[in-house]
């Protein structure tokens, strides 16, 4: 009788060891599972040292901080409005992601920020924004605040003469740069990766 009660509480240990090694390896899993990082379809840079804010006027004239948009997630594109294919492509894409993001539109603001202040005033800017959403904004920086911006950012730019003074157009990265919604860096998008792509990345971010 001693060695079957001897038997059965042996039985139980190990029963109950069984239980606790599964238990363990599901903690583990789990744990393993929410260090994972997203799966971004666009190149995480999430921790960069560059791309960090800026502090520039919008179209309609306000200082603008990238602290200005928390809560949401923020699309950084650097162009100008007299660009033939690039600028207005990935403009009419985000306006695309917008319409994708659904429910969440409204947490999508888009930034154009324009690399050739002496022909983009802030009407011609404000235009060209209302041809694509109302919702997003156009920043103006200085011909002056431009070398040290698009260093801050790491975009590169320059000016192609014309056959005119006023006739010139400017080779420039056709990138764009996501901010999460604690205005942390978190992305960037490469041109031609389509709106479908950047609506997926914004929902992770947005979640």
């Amino acid at each position: 009788m001693f060695h079957f009660f001897q038997r059965s509480f042996a039985i139980k240990n190990i029963a109950i060891y069984a239980l606790l090694a599964c238990l363990v390896a599901v903690f583990a899993m789990l744990q393993g599972c929410s260090d994972a990082k997203p799966a971004f379809k666009a190149v995480d840079i999430t921790g960069a040292d560059y791309a960090q804010g800026f502090s520039l006027p919008d179209h309609n004239g306000l200082q603008r901080n990238l602290s200005d948009f928390k809560g949401k997630a923020v699309v950084v594109f650097f162009g100008y409005t007299q660009c033939p294919d690039v600028c207005p492509t990935t403009m009419a894409e985000l306006a695309q992601v917008k319409k994708l993001l659904g429910k969440d539109a409204d947490k999508l603001q888009a930034i154009f920020i324009t690399l050739d202040p002496e022909r983009d005033q802030a009407a011609v800017l404000k235009a060209y924004m209302g041809n694509f959403d109302p919702s997003f904004l156009a920043l103006r920086p200085e011909l002056t605040q431009l070398p040290e911006l698009a260093k801050a950012f790491k975009i590169y730019y320059k000016k192609v003469d014309g056959k005119t003074p006023s006739n010139y157009t400017l080779d420039h990265s056709a990138g764009s740069y996501v901010f999460d919604p604690q205005g942390r860096i978190r992305l960037y998008v490469r041109y031609g990766s389509g709106p479908a792509a950047l609506a997926d990345d914004l929902k992770i971010l947005l979640q």
